[in-house]
């Protein structure tokens, strides 16, 4: 399958709050209670709307799509959110749908938006997956952990973080 890369602009934010809505149930469907969905789901105008200025930051905000211009990729960076941070560079979140897991666009998605560059990432802690993808591209757990906050289900997560790479 082909797939084009672009950064996401804010007329995406419909596509791309349908695009996270999927790629949540995909994910996560055994991690998070029926309910959560339905109110993800209903949620989705809101969240359109609050996701349209986030679109607009100059931050990798990567979106992949496919030869029917669907959405089948996600991913965003930028500054790091923890103080102090590992790095100063977050993966802020990397999806792609089921579909095209194994095609080598998780990679892609990776590359357009941290590049080779130090950065960390918080992954859930039930999700080996999504942590050999990360290990795969250098990030390994740094030992900090956290839970997500009450309206995700306080759900556990693990940081990992690729460190600058000493030259050669």
């Amino acid at each position: 399958m082909d797939y084009q890369l672009r950064q996401a602009t804010p007329e995406d934010a419909m596509a791309v709050v349908l695009f996270h809505t999927i790629a949540h149930e995909e994910s996560y469907g055994h991690l998070l209670s029926p309910e959560f969905f339905r109110g993800r789901r209903a949620s989705i105008p809101e969240r359109v709307e609050r996701r349209r200025p986030h679109l607009a930051a100059a931050d990798p905000r990567i979106i992949a799509v496919d030869g029917n211009s669907h959405i089948v990729g996600l991913a965003d960076a930028g500054p790091g959110r923890d103080d102090p941070g590992p790095e100063e560079l977050e993966l802020y979140s990397i999806f792609t749908l089921r579909h095209t897991h194994g095609t080598g666009l998780g990679a892609a998605l990776m590359s357009a938006a941290v590049g080779d560059s130090p950065a960390y990432l918080w992954v859930l802690h039930d999700n080996p997956r999504a942590q050999a993808f990360y290990r795969k591209h250098g990030f390994r757990p740094d030992g900090a952990r956290s839970l997500l906050p009450p309206e995700w289900e306080e759900l556990p997560q693990l940081r990992m973080v690729r460190p600058a790479r000493s030259p050669r």
